[in-house]
């Protein structure tokens, strides 16, 4: 039986999930909450290398501002992604107006940019808004 780590978006705690249970709505053994809501979870520069060095499944990345419209325009459409890609694929979000550090130390020159990481390390990155459509099969592209 393999088992996936996965990080708890409520509490952080790494969870340690049979895989063939992963689609099955599994809860924190911490703190009981879902393990997956179907919406991004707020990542700052400390929580980034938890779910960056913790998670066994993927971690798909936006990185955005709030002052750029094409960001807002392309948030609803990052949260319908994630009702369609979670469990397979964690989704994120980082602020790059509050985590400029974050931003700077991987290299996001535009935004929005989508930065794909599998088992730590960056797989593939897209920048410009997408729908949810072709935010799915970029990441289904990927996978």
């Amino acid at each position: 039986m393999s088992h996936l780590h996965v990080v708890c978006p409520h509490c952080s705690a790494v969870n340690r999930i049979p895989e063939e249970r992963l689609a099955a709505h599994p809860k924190c053994g911490k703190c009981g909450q879902l393990l997956f809501s179907g919406k991004p979870v707020e990542l700052s520069q400390s929580t980034f290398q938890k779910y960056l060095q913790k998670n066994d499944i993927p971690l798909l990345v936006d990185f955005w501002a709030p002052w750029c419209g094409p960001c807002k325009m392309m948030g609803p459409a990052f949260a319908e992604a994630a009702t369609q890609l979670e469990p397979r694929v964690r989704l994120a979000k980082v602020n790059t107006e509050v985590e400029q550090n974050l931003g700077a130390r991987l290299n996001i020159r535009s935004i929005p940019t989508m930065v794909l990481f599998i088992n730590g390390v960056e797989r593939a990155r897209q920048s410009g808004a997408m729908n949810s459509a072709g935010i799915i099969q970029w990441v289904n592209g990927q996978l």
